[in-house]
C-alpha cells in the first residue's frame, strides 16, 4: 500500500506499490463505463465465462422470491440446488487452474476430511443506488496518499473501481461496502491436530461510521469504525471487555483499544493491537487476519496480480443454519465440508510481500477478493521460510435487511499443526443470532466508559 517517490515507476512496472506520490485518478470517460453494458456499478465485469462464472444479473437487493426472513436466518434462494461436482484429493489436478495454493494443500493434507462441493455460480445481488453513486464519485476523485497509509474519497463504498496497482486494490479490501453494524453472541472453536476442541464465546458488536447508509463523510475523517468484544468463555477471561476504534487513515492514528478486567475493576488502554498480534483465546490467527486482511498496510509491498477464476466459498447460507449443531459442523482438520458451498467466480488476486526492515509472522500473503463486492474471501499466508503456513476463508451470505453480503463462520487453518479455528459461529446463539444495522447502537457504547459498563 505504499509508494516511495523515487520508486513509483518501478512499482508501476511490477504492478506493486511502495511509496509516496498519489496515484493518477481514473479519467471521467472510464468512470462513465460504470453501470453500463460492460461493467457493474462496482466496476466488475458483467459477462460470465465459458468455464462457469455466472453473468451478473443484480436482480435482487432486499428480498428474493420465497424469502422467509429478512432479519434472521433464511436458507437463501439457492437452497434446493445440488452440487455440480465435488473436488477431492484424488481429482484435484483436473481443477487445478481454479484452485489456490491453500486449497490444493488442504486437499492433499486432509484427504479424508476436506473436499469442495461446487455449486452453480450466481451473481444476483446488487449494491443499493446510493452506494453505486459513491463508487462513481470515488472513481474520479479518490487517491492513495500519505505513503500508502490513507486514501481520499467519500465513505460508504470502495474508492477504486478500476484499481491500477496493489495499493489501490488493498484499500478497496479495507474500505468496501458492507453492513453498517453487526452484533451477536458467537462461539469460537479451536480444534487441535489431535481432535480436541477448546471453546470460546464472546458478545461481539461493531459500528461502522464508514458504512452508515444515511450519512456520507470523507475517507479522511478520523474514525472508520468501533468494535466491542466481551469474553464469556473461557472462564478465566469471563467478563473482560475490550472496546476500540479503527481509523480511516493510518498515518494520523492507529487502532486504539481499551480493556476492562473484572479482577481490577478498572479500564486500561491496551497496547498497540496491530498486525501480527495474536487474537485470543488461542492465538491461531492474527489481528490483521480478520476479514482476511485489515489494518495498516505499511508492513508490506502490494502487488496486483490480476483476475483469476477461482472456486470460492460464496452464498454460504447453510453454514449459519441454527438447525446445524456444532457437534455436526465442527469436525477434525476443518469444518464439515457438507455445509460449505463453493462457486466459480472471478476474483482479484493481491500479493503482499513483507518489506525490508519490518517484521510480521507472515512473509507473504495471497489474498483473493470477490470482484463484485471487494470482499476478501480467501487468504494463503506464508511463514518466514517462505512455506505455506496458514489458510483462511470466510463464509459470506447475503443479508437482505442490510442489503449487503455479511460474513458468517470464518475459518483459520494452521497447516503445520493440523489445527484450525472456526470463529463467528452463531448456529447455537438462539435469539442472539446476527443482528444487523441496529439503529440502537451508539458510539458511546464503544467508549472506555462503555467498556466498564459492558457496552450498555
Amino acid at each position: 500500500m505504499k509508494r516511495k517517490t523515487a520508486a513509483v515507476l518501478l512499482a508501476a512496472l511490477f504492478g506493486c506499490v511502495i511509496g509516496g506520490a498519489a496515484e493518477a485518478k481514473v479519467p471521467a470517460a472510464q468512470a462513465a463505463l460504470l453501470n453500463g453494458s460492460q461493467y457493474t456499478c462496482a466496476g466488475a465485469e458483467r459477462a460470465g465465462t465459458a468455464s462457469g462464472v455466472a453473468p451478473y444479473s443484480g436482480k435482487w437487493l432486499d428480498s428474493w422470491p420465497g424469502m422467509k426472513s429478512a432479519d434472521g436466518y433464511d436458507p437463501g434462494p439457492y437452497a434446493d440446488e445440488k452440487p455440480l461436482f465435488t473436488i477431492t484429493s484424488e481429482n484435484q489436478a483436473k481443477y487445478a487452474e481454479h484452485l489456490t495454493a491453500g486449497q490444493k494443500a488442504m486437499l492433499t493434507k486432509y484427504p479424508k476430511n476436506y473436499r469442495m462441493l461446487v455449486y452453480p455460480s450466481h451473481r444476483d445481488f446488487r449494491m443499493p443506488d446510493w452506494a453505486c453513486e459513491v463508487v462513481k464519485k470515488n472513481a474520479v476523485e479518490s487517491e492513495v496518499i500519505h505513503d500508502g497509509l490513507g486514501a481520499t474519497g467519500t465513505t460508504g463504498a470502495h474508492p477504486f473501481p478500476f484499481p491500477q496497482n496493489g495499493t489501490e486494490a488493498i484499500w478497496n479490501v479495507i474500505l468496501p461496502y458492507r453492513v453498517w453494524s453487526d452484533a451477536c453472541i458467537d462461539d469460537i472453536a479451536d480444534v487441535y491436530g489431535n481432535g480436541t476442541i477448546a471453546w470460546g464465546k464472546q458478545r461481539f458488536s461493531t459500528l461502522s461510521v464508514f458504512a452508515n447508509p444515511k450519512v456520507r463523510g470523507s475517507m479522511q475523517d478520523r474514525i472508520n469504525s468501533y468494535f466491542l468484544n466481551e469474553s464469556l468463555l473461557p472462564p478465566r477471561d469471563k467478563g473482560s471487555v475490550a472496546v476500540g476504534i479503527q481509523p480511516n487513515d493510518f498515518s494520523a492514528a492507529t487502532t486504539q483499544a481499551w480493556q476492562y478486567i473484572p479482577g481490577t475493576r478498572r479500564v486500561r488502554q491496551a497496547p498497540d493491537v496491530c498486525c501480527d498480534y495474536p487474537v485470543p483465546p488461542a492465538g491461531v490467527r492474527t489481528v490483521d487476519d480478520d476479514y482476511i486482511f485489515n489494518g495498516p498496510p505499511k508492513r508490506y509491498t502490494w502487488k496486483l496480480i490480476g483476475k483469476k477464476e477461482i472456486y470460492i466459498p460464496w452464498n454460504n447460507f447453510k453454514v449459519n443454519d441454527p438447525s446445524v449443531k456444532y457437534s455436526t459442523l465442527i469436525t477434525p482438520n476443518t469444518i464439515n465440508p457438507d455445509y460449505e458451498r463453493y462457486e466459480l467466480h472471478r476474483v482479484w488476486v493481491i500479493e503482499a510481500t513483507l518489506r525490508d526492515g519490518y517484521r510480521h509472522i507472515y512473509k507473504k500473503r495471497e489474498i483473493y477478493v470477490d470482484e463484485d463486492t471487494w470482499l476478501a474471501v480467501w487468504g494463503d499466508n506464508y511463514d518466514n521460510r517462505g512455506e505455506l503456513w496458514r489458510v483462511a476463508f470466510i463464509n459470506y451470505r447475503y443479508a437482505p435487511n442490510a442489503q449487503s453480503y455479511h460474513r458468517g463462520a470464518s475459518i483459520y487453518h494452521d497447516l503445520q499443526s493440523g489445527g484450525y479455528e472456526a470463529g463467528y459461529l452463531v448456529n447455537e446463539a438462539g435469539a442472539n443470532w446476527w443482528k444487523l444495522d441496529d439503529p440502537n447502537l451508539t458510539p458511546q457504547m464503544f467508549s472506555p466508559t462503555g467498556a466498564a459498563m459492558g457496552g450498555h
